[in-house]
């Protein structure tokens, strides 16, 4: 728990140099070499656990501050981006790569993107979106129903993230990769490689990739040029079907991708050929990742707890009736419980398990100063788990998130767990990750029993920008009375 004061308007009375900070820090290089990319959100949380919070860390020649305050998150976010913006290291590597796209840029250039993809994906269009997305269920559940009989163990981080692909990619570009039932080589494989790069590359103070080429280094070219490749052709696809199959009069773009086109074609538009690229690309990875993930988090507690699946299994038969998966968006906004399952895992597993931004001037946060250009990072599962904030944080409780009776007189601060962020920059994208949650858990439950194939504690948290499974292997029993696939 932090230890200073929310309020951001006392006196100062300490500064960077009264901080606490890990041991080994090296001259130039700072805690540099103490740093483990992959690993790096648990470095920050057993510091936080070993210092308290605030401490200080240099990287490079960056200061850092760490935090886990809850009302400081909320006014720093608040306050972007006129006064905190993203991590600089960022932009420059993202674009390095291509991937400068509205996840990771800034001021006018951010609001005129987030804008399109704001109205885009408005939870107003999930009943046009709806379709796609039963149907794309519908095909997870015939490979999950035939992996069942046959036994197979499914790596489902990986089977989650194929989902995740053909929904964005139906969703937002109007085009239909189906890598739930394609195997071999995959638009995913790629995508997946280019993150844990990413995080590398950003927390490195310096681009010691353009000095010294390792092979890690020249796989991510490859996979960069794979994805290039298939964003352009993806472009080039919608722009043949926007030629010849033109929208009527006043008719809405179709999906992202043609609005962002319409854009880019506009008399004086600022939104360039670039840009869209970028965005087709950004949109991509963030939905693939992060939804995958969070899915992929549930599954240790689902398997832990036989009582619980079964309680759910009859929850789903009751909601779905005789549908191995919910038929209309009317039965999806009837199923909270399962979304609480994604929601409560994530409080405890975050998938974004820290945020970064520097300081643009001077700052104080409560009553620390905090110099232009200092690096602040604010720790997310401290927060979410702290008893302050949560009732018995370490217990696996979703009902805490429907039921007020279930939380009875405890603790329940739900801006301590922010899932999908906070702020003028909260997820775009977090309407239809919510959907998808309801729809994938509430088929699983529905017409599967879940088993883990490994001991749980040898699941590792990976830190590749998103927090991810090391590995997931799970096994699925067709329930008596489940439904065939369709």
């Amino acid at each position: 728990m932090s230890d200073i004061s929310g309020a951001g308007t006392s006196r100062a009375v300490r500064r960077l140099r009264d901080l606490p900070a890990p041991p080994g820090e090296w001259p130039l290089l700072g805690h540099m070499t103490r740093v483990r990319p992959l690993a790096v959100h648990r470095q920050f949380e057993d510091w936080a656990r070993t210092l308290g919070t605030p401490y200080r860390l240099r990287l490079g020649p960056t200061a850092v501050v760490v935090l886990d305050d809850v009302e400081l998150y909320h006014r720093v976010v608040r306050e972007r981006p006129q006064r905190w913006t993203r991590n600089g290291r960022i932009l420059p590597v993202t674009r390095e790569m291509g991937l400068d796209g509205l996840f990771s840029v800034e001021g006018d250039e951010w609001a005129a993107q987030r804008r399109l993809i704001m109205q885009s994906l408005n939870a107003s269009h999930f009943r046009g979106f709806f379709p796609t997305l039963h149907a794309v269920t519908q095909r997870l559940h015939r490979r999950w129903h035939r992996a069942a009989l046959r036994g197979e163990t499914l790596e489902m981080d990986d089977e989650l993230m194929r989902y995740t692909v053909d929904v964005t990619s139906a969703l937002a570009f109007g085009e239909d990769p189906n890598t739930i039932e394609r195997d071999g080589d995959r638009i995913q494989q790629h995508l997946a490689a280019i993150f844990p790069m990413l995080m590398k590359r950003v927390l490195l103070p310096w681009p010691v990739w353009h000095w010294l080429r390792l092979p890690a280094d020249r796989r991510l070219e490859r996979d960069l040029a794979a994805v290039h490749a298939y964003v352009g052709d993806v472009i080039e696809r919608a722009r043949a079907r926007r030629r010849d199959e033109p929208r009527a009069p006043g008719e809405p773009p179709r999906h992202v991708l043609e609005a962002m086109l319409d854009a880019c074609d506009a008399p004086g538009s600022e939104f360039t050929q670039t840009m869209v690229h970028a965005n087709v690309l950004t949109l991509l990875l963030a939905g693939e990742d992060t939804t995958a993930h969070s899915l992929a988090w549930t599954l240790p507690f689902l398997a832990a707890d036989p009582e619980r699946q079964a309680r759910l299994h009859r929850e789903a038969t009751g909601v779905l009736a005789d549908s191995a998966v919910a038929p209309s968006l009317d039965v999806v906004r009837e199923l909270d419980s399962f979304e609480a399952l994604a929601t409560e895992a994530t409080r405890m597993r975050p998938v974004v398990a820290f945020l970064i931004l520097d300081a643009i001037g001077d700052e104080q946060l409560g009553d620390l100063e905090v110099p232009a250009g200092t690096r602040v990072i604010f720790l997310m599962r401290p927060q979410a788990t702290d008893p302050a904030h949560f009732s018995d944080p370490q217990e696996f409780r979703p009902e805490r998130w429907i039921d007020a009776a279930a939380r009875g007189s405890g603790v329940h601060e739900p801006r301590a767990h922010n899932q999908f962020g906070a702020g003028p920059r909260v997820c775009p994208g977090r309407h239809l990750a919510a959907v998808e949650m309801r729809l994938v858990l509430s088929m699983l439950l529905r017409n599967f029993e879940i088993e883990l194939a490994c001991d749980p504690s040898g699941i590792d948290e990976v830190c590749a920008f998103t927090v991810m499974p090391s590995r997931m292997p799970v096994r699925l029993r067709v329930r008596d009375g489940a439904r065939a696939p369709d």
